[in-house]
């Protein structure tokens, strides 16, 4: 422990933190990160002697015994996002509903949007988000299951006690943003005599699913603009059944979606992340205006093709300055993925890994999943393995020391676009495996910030439109 200050406590007080304020920086700490890991990386830090049980007894004992000094206390706080120089100059709000790791959110809060509600259900990906993006606490509110706010999960709630728990529990704002999950409607299974009474037809019909509670938002709070964002696969899932009953729905709400008549090949609602990082990446984004707001007008996703990268990163210019060799597969491991990718080669279809070669700047890799945890098939790095040689003789020394890697978290947020190239400044509080499912669930950040700049005219219009009443 640290003891060449003779009261932590006084100075503290002396640089303007109360022994309240540090108690409750280091719970806020705790709830986020691993305290063990905490101690590692403030001792680093400071020269200290910490560890889990002496931080523990920190924050369970008494709030003026504080024995972490201002350099420590400074340290600690860095660990957390703080508060942004413009906040009180953020001109519009937003929420962020199933916001995982808050890829949807960083966008909005570049073009002048203050956050005041999320929604996300996974601990671990709260504990990331609250890792990185900053939540004031009297204008914020965070929230585990948007269940408990739509009451969707209670049976035999009226639609009335369902809305007004919405519009007590959940802030007015402009900007509704939601990265769903796709489910499958089930309409037969509402009964007749379920659907009697009902004014509206998306309760109905979108029941069960969790874009029922985000359409159940829209029409409670109305938005003057949403972001829908869901894998590119939503536009056919079954059968088409899911996509039409879903802009049904937001049609009946009184919004006017952007390029909603737009299919085929060349839909302006499908944007690819290739165009802003080397990943092959998909997805599927509904942007809505309120009807009577007249926003809609000349608005096309196809625009976003102004805020293409001038030149795109590389590959290899997201990685790591030094390998791990903790990340390199094991023998055992790449002979499996080896052997099952020519298994499928030979029956004529694309199963198996995706090796990427970082020397080429050309180079795009497959998308990143959520399960690239398990082998990192989809995302493997050349380390100069010499296939022809492989073939003749797989177990030869010098060529498996030349085995691919896997991407490391950092190398993955870098390739979503939480961060740039030779930085690091998105804390990765979870383990790997953690990490890599939460980047894998998550949307390329340059997308959705592109999103974000080719709507700031619609958002400043909208906020126009409300100041006058």
């Amino acid at each position: 422990m640290n003891n060449d200050i003779a009261n932590p406590a006084i100075e503290s007080l002396q640089n303007g933190e109360s022994p309240v304020s540090i108690h409750n920086l280091l719970n806020q700490v705790a709830c986020v990160y691993d305290l063990k890991e905490v101690a590692q990386r403030l001792n680093e830090a400071t020269g200290s002697d910490w560890s889990k049980a002496s931080l523990n007894r920190q924050i369970n004992g008494a709030v003026n015994e504080c024995q972490l000094n201002h350099e420590e206390i400074r340290y600690i706080r860095s660990l957390l996002p703080s508060r942004p120089a413009d906040y009180d100059k953020k001109f519009f709000s937003f929420i962020d509903l199933f916001a995982g790791i808050g890829g949807l959110r960083s966008g909005f809060d570049a073009i002048g949007g203050k956050c005041v509600f999320t929604s996300e259900w996974n601990k671990f990906s709260r504990r990331t988000y609250s890792a990185n993006w900053y939540c004031e606490p009297t204008e914020h509110h965070f929230n585990s299951d948007i269940r408990d706010i739509t009451l969707s999960n209670l049976p035999g709630v009226s639609e009335a006690r369902a809305y007004a728990s919405i519009d007590a529990l959940i802030p007015d704002h402009d900007v509704l943003l939601a990265g769903f999950p796709c489910q499958p409607f089930s309409i037969a299974g509402v009964s007749k005599k379920n659907s009697l009474g009902r004014k509206h037809g998306f309760e109905c019909n979108t029941q069960g699913t969790l874009f029922f509670d985000v359409a159940r938002i829209i029409r409670a709070k109305q938005p003057a603009i949403f972001v829908l964002e869901n894998v590119k696969n939503l536009k056919n899932h079954d059968k088409g059944n899911t996509f039409r009953v879903i802009m049904n729905a937001l049609d009946e709400l009184g919004y006017d979606v952007a390029d909603c008549d737009a299919y085929g090949a060349k839909d302006p609602k499908i944007i690819d992340g290739q165009n802003f990082r080397p990943q092959h990446r998909e997805r599927i984004v509904l942007v809505g205006f309120r009807r009577d707001l007249n926003l809609h007008a000349g608005f096309s996703l196809s625009d976003v093709s102004a805020f293409y990268p001038e030149r795109r990163l590389t590959f290899s210019e997201l990685l790591d300055a030094e390998e791990d060799s903790r990340y390199i597969l094991s023998p055992k491991l790449w002979e499996y993925l080896y052997k099952y990718a020519k298994k499928h080669q030979a029956k004529g279809n694309g199963f198996g890994y995706g090796m990427v070669n970082p020397s080429d700047k050309s180079a795009v890799c497959r998308t990143l999943s959520a399960r690239y945890h398990k082998d990192g098939s989809e995302i493997l790095l050349d380390r100069g393995w010499d296939e022809s040689l492989g073939e003749k003789d797989f177990s030869d020394t010098s060529n498996m020391a030349r085995r691919p890697r896997r991407l490391t978290p950092r190398e993955c947020a870098r390739l979503m676009g939480f961060e740039q190239p030779g930085k690091v400044t998105f804390h990765i509080p979870v383990s790997d495996t953690q990490a890599y499912r939460q980047f894998g669930n998550s949307v390329i950040v340059d997308v959705f910030t592109a999103v974000a700049r080719l709507l700031r005219s619609r958002i400043e219009l909208a906020v126009a439109a409300r100041l006058r009443g």
